[in-house]
Parts: structure tokens; sequence; C-alpha cells
């Protein structure tokens, strides 16, 4: 894609930069640099998987370009975590990303079916598989040092979020996913990402203090950290799931369709975080959807194993709100009898209606 792509790294941008951009990189890159980018003295153009050619930029610049896949760099997060030391409030940084459909296409499209559908699903476990697993994850780093490393777009760009950027621009360009991002914020600095199967997600809890509730991954890694940008371009869907929520893998449809992603959660419920009967512990970014008035009343209580929501079945926000109100209302009133009446509820609606958690 690239011609003589070396010859860009510590390029004088005074002087001709966009004429010598435009004859050394493919035309569609170009322009994508070009409708996204303003170029000035302010501007680091590499091609580098090392930190250490972030590290050495000596001043705060506006934006910084690296046109190595992302795939090759090792520690990601700390490759952002560098990258937005180095930039300006509001200063951009372009990369790109071989996702795991551009992998998938690529693999088959290379290769006789007889070999090339084998060999992507030796891929599939060595690549996406082995690293997620606590007990193979080492030898996996140790074996390829994190390189050639299949990513999907969900966990770019929550690595990216997590890392205080936030999303500018995205275009497929020859099988590669470009973006654009803004520093906006500090990065998070997480010791423990949620990286594998069984994942620990922060919740509010009761009298509004964060607790750890633990699940079977059905979403990409670091979905997460995307709740905010999926709520403000999908917005919610009935049941007051966001819609088209791409951030679900394959594998967690199934494990939602079967409760099975739910089964973790009986380690709060033995520890007493949770009780059987009562309202979903939320993340503090749908938490923050609902009205002062419900919020207090949530914090009041300690969240449920099995909301009351799949009691009456509300389809959107409000309706799931004013649900929970009428669940609230009658629980101060007769504690015991309400979690009994709403247990059976629930229970024939997962049974007999077959609703399910997803």
């Amino acid at each position: 894609m690239f011609r003589d792509l070396y010859k860009l790294e510590g390029l004088d941008l005074k002087y001709g930069v966009k004429s010598k951009l435009s004859d050394l990189l493919d035309e569609e890159v170009y322009r994508f640099i070009d409708s996204n980018i303003e170029l000035n003295n302010k501007t680091v153009i590499l091609d580098t998987d090392s930190n250490f050619s972030i590290d050495i930029i000596q001043d705060r610049v506006d934006t910084i370009i690296n046109f190595k896949q992302l795939n090759s760099i090792n520690r990601i997060n700390k490759y952002f975590e560098a990258v937005n030391k180095k930039l300006n409030d509001g200063g951009l940084l372009l990369g790109c990303v071989e996702t795991y459909s551009q992998r998938r296409e690529r693999i088959l499209k290379k290769h006789h079916p007889v070999i090339s559908y084998p060999y992507y699903f030796i891929d599939f476990i060595m690549k996406r598989v082995i690293p997620k697993l606590k007990l193979t994850r080492k030898i996996f780093y140790f074996l390829t040092n994190n390189k050639n490393r299949a990513i999907s777009r969900v966990e770019t760009f929550g690595r990216l979020y997590s890392c205080g950027f936030e999303i500018v621009s995205e275009k497929k360009i020859k099988n590669l996913l470009f973006f654009v991002v803004r520093k906006v914020t500090t990065p998070k600095y997480e010791s423990e990402p949620t990286y594998g199967m069984l994942i620990k997600l922060r919740r509010i809890g009761k009298n509004g203090n964060e607790m750890e509730v633990r699940k079977l991954r059905t979403m990409y890694a670091f979905s997460e950290y995307l709740q905010g940008f999926v709520y403000q371009n999908n917005f919610l869907e009935i049941g007051g799931k966001f819609r088209n929520d791409y951030r679900v893998t394959t594998w967690g449809k199934f494990l939602r369709t079967f409760w099975i992603d739910e089964l973790p959660m009986l380690l709060n419920w033995l520890k007493r975080e949770v009780q059987l009967i009562g309202v979903r512990p939320l993340s503090r970014q749908y938490f923050e959807m609902y009205d002062e008035e419900l919020k207090q009343i949530r914090t009041k209580y300690k969240p449920g194993l099995i909301p009351p929501y799949y009691a009456d079945m509300p389809k959107l926000l409000p309706e799931i709100m004013e649900s929970e109100r009428r669940y609230f209302e009658a629980y101060e009133k007769n504690p015991l009898k309400t979690q009994w009446r709403y247990f059976w509820k629930v229970m024939y609606n997962i049974v007999v209606n077959k609703a399910r958690s997803g």
C-alpha cells in the first residue's frame, strides 16, 4: 500500500509535505489524511511498532500519524498512553488496524478453500482463543512477542477510549481500518482490564458504592469503554438494550439466550453482595440515565441476581424506570411477599414466554 514509507519518518513538514505525502502514499489513504488532519510543523509522522519512537518526541505535538498496523504493536495500551502524553489537548492520532473480519477475508482469499478454511481455524484458535485464556496467555506472548495479533474493531476503539481518546473518523481502505481519534482526557490506567472469558464489571450497588459483578464475556474485549459512544450513536431499543449493539459477539448471543453468561453472578449472591430478586446492578453510564429520585431509591437496597424487569417486561427506558418504581413501592411495604410474588412471575416469563437475558 505504501511506497518508500520509511522516507516519511522525520519529514520536515514545513516544506512541501502534502506533495511528498501524495507521492509516497496510496491515493485513498492520502485523501483520508487530507480530509481529517491539518498538517503543520507540530505533526509527527512515523512507521513504528516501538514506544521508544513516541517517548523520544521532545515537545508536545498536535498530531501523531503512525502507519504501522496496530496488530504489530506490543502492549497496545502502553503505546496509546505514550501517545496521549505527547499530544496537546485535542490533539489527533491517526493509525490503522486489520480487524477480525478483514483478517478472515484476507486468509480465505489467499488460498484454495481446502487450505484456507483449516488455516483460518488454526489462526482463530492461536490468535483469538489462546491469548484470551489465562492459562495460555503467557505462552502466546512468549512465542509471538504479541505480534501479528488478531484485534476486533470494538477492541481497538475500546482501548482508545480507555486511554483518553474519542473517535473522529474511520474508514476501511485496502483491507485495513484507518482511524483518527482525538485526545479528550488522560488514560484510565486499568491495572486489570477485562480481557478474558470471565470478567469483572464495575456496577453501582447499595449506598451508591461500586461493586464488581462477575459474568462470562459476551462482548468483545474492552467493549465496556464504548458504552457512551454506542449510546450516542445507537440509542436504546425495546428492553433498554442498545440498538444494533455490535459489541456483542456471535458466541455472546448464544450465552445470553440461555442465561449462561449470568451464572458467575452466583458468586456475588453467595458473598451477599446481591439478593435473589432485585433491580439489575447498572454501569455508571446507564445509571446516569435514570432520574434523581429513582437513583436514590435504587441505592437504598442491594441489587438483585434476578431483576423484576422480567416480571412485566417493560419495553423502553421510561417504562423500565416505572416498572422499577412499582417494584420498590411493593418491596418497601412487604419485602418477603414482594420477593415471592416477583420470583414466580419471572420464572413464568422465562419458562413459558421464553424471556432471555440478551
